[in-house]
């Protein structure tokens, strides 16, 4: 591929590379970023994608290439759901020019140690995508040729296409670490990026800062001059030509059966509105949960907990994870809208919460709990919160740190599904929840994860819903239409 835009050919022959790295901390994830803007830069439709259920990171991404980032991950979605997600994600709307998928931590990292389940060398191979490795190279010269042949053999079906030297000190450092890995290991080296502060993106108890909240927090000018300033650097430093034409060696794929996408909904199903939460408090989503809700008959209505005074004019609600803690101090002071969820689920409204949202429809949240510990880049003052109260419960801020798949089965009907579903999803939460009566309903038992009392998750009260488990609606697949059903259901009702 030169650097005009190459004509599309469908979703199973789009140039694709997969950015991968030897470690975590290796600055994969600002790099994905620098080069996914010089890509936009020279006009290209880049569709982006993040291996494994990590929300932030696509953020970013989603900002910059102007396309909503597709989670890919091997341990929840069979290689067929797999293939579903990748073609939908370049084939709606404009079709794209190019993907760029991010991995996670190490290539090789994955849910067991004998197996690449769950790892970005899976991805890698089910999609057959070349990858280009970046190595922290901080210090080493001729070691990183050693790192390079070790990761190119260990596993030979994947394609080590490229290496990209991160925190480089100086240009003789690039230069003996570059000709190493070349002589040795016969894989080409396309770009050196040296050690720069302006390269780091603020971080948070999660992860990285949301794109939306970082947003907020350095205006929209100072937004874009870092995100600017970290493209001159991928410009400077990255052949993107070469990139390029790595991403263009990728072999066609195969089409998905029985797409998620293609689903048809039920003609006796009224077309509800679903409100969804999408603001600096609530912004994780997987946006294939939204297209399936869409696909289902759903309209989607955006609403703010944290601006908004009120509801808007809903069948059902959606809110989902992200920062309630840190913006708890608004959320509380944001009364009418509180009154007004907790309204809207006395009267049977079907309202789904995730997480953040679990935690916002309890009775309060409690921070800086002293001997709970708190979280870089994330100090919280020690105060409580009043909260919705739709659900009971405390929520308490503490050390408890739980990164996790969670495998679950419902053990009754539902506004998720029916009894006897299971799934599997994640749970990544740095709270707890206190003060639940003896008498509390549960909807979930989990076999993995660890929930939200006992093994069980899924609090419910009336219609409402809260869980920490996160699902994504390609691994389980009830869920959109679940939602939609209940909320076609309560369509028209008028609340008190």
């Amino acid at each position: 591929m030169s650097n005009d835009k190459q004509a599309g050919t469908g979703a199973r022959s789009i140039p694709r590379v997969l950015i991968s790295a030897d470690r975590s901390s290796s600055g994969k994830t600002t790099i994905s970023m620098g080069l996914m803007a010089a890509l936009v830069s020279r006009g290209y439709k880049v569709q982006p994608f993040k291996v494994a259920l990590d929300y932030i990171d696509p953020s970013y991404h989603t900002e910059i290439t102007g396309r909503f980032c597709r989670n890919l991950d091997g341990y929840l979605m069979d290689e067929n759901g797999i293939l579903d997600v990748y073609t939908h994600a370049c084939e709606i709307g404009d079709q794209a020019d190019i993907a760029v998928i991010e991995g996670v931590r190490g290539l090789y990292e994955g849910f067991e140690s004998l197996s690449d389940l769950g790892s970005t060398a899976q991805i890698a191979k089910i999609l057959n995508c070349p990858v280009i490795l970046v190595i922290n190279a901080r210090s080493i010269t001729r070691s990183s040729a050693a790192l390079v042949s070790g990761y190119k053999n260990f596993d030979t079906d994947v394609e080590i296409a490229g290496v990209i030297l991160n925190n480089i000190g100086s240009r003789r450092h690039a230069e003996k670490a570059k000709e190493a890995i070349e002589y040795y290991t016969g894989v080409p080296v396309i770009g050196v990026v040296p050690r720069d502060q302006s390269m780091q993106i603020s971080m948070r108890h999660l992860g990285l800062m949301p794109a939306l909240e970082g947003r907020r927090r350095l205006g929209d000018e100072g937004f874009e001059d870092r995100l600017k300033g970290i493209e001159g650097i991928i410009n400077r430093g990255i052949d993107v030509d070469r990139f390029l034409e790595i991403a263009s060696s990728a072999k066609p794929l195969k089409s998905p059966d029985n797409s998620v996408f293609s689903f048809i909904p039920n003609a006796e199903i009224c077309k509800p509105k679903i409100g969804v939460a999408l603001d600096e408090a609530f912004n994780f989503y997987y946006q294939d949960n939204i297209d399936l809700l869409k696909i289902a008959g759903a309209d989607i209505v955006y609403f703010s907990p944290v601006k908004d005074s009120s509801l808007p004019e809903v069948d059902g609600l959606y809110i989902g994870g992200g920062y309630p803690e840190l913006f708890a101090a608004e959320l509380e002071a944001n009364e009418s809208m509180r009154q007004d969820i907790k309204m809207a689920s006395a009267s049977g409204m079907p309202i789904y919460a995730e997480c953040g949202g679990l935690m916002y429809l309890t009775e309060k949240i409690s921070t800086g709990v002293p001997g709970k510990g708190t979280y870089h880049d994330a100090s919280m003052p020690e105060s409580t919160y009043s909260m919705v109260g739709a659900l009971p419960g405390h929520t308490i801020m503490g050390q408890t740190r739980v990164v996790s798949y969670n495998i679950g089965t419902l053990e009754k009907d539902c506004l998720i599904g029916k009894k006897g579903n299971s799934f599997k999803g994640h749970e990544f939460h740095h709270s707890e929840i206190k003060e639940i009566p003896e008498d509390a309903e549960f909807a979930i038992t989990l076999s993995r994860g660890t929930g939200i009392q006992d093994d069980r998750d899924g609090l419910i009260s009336g219609n409402t819903l809260g869980s920490y488990a996160h699902l994504h609606g390609v691994a389980y697949r009830e869920l959109a239409g679940s939602l939609v059903e209940a909320a076609s259901k309560f369509r028209g009702k008028d609340l008190p």
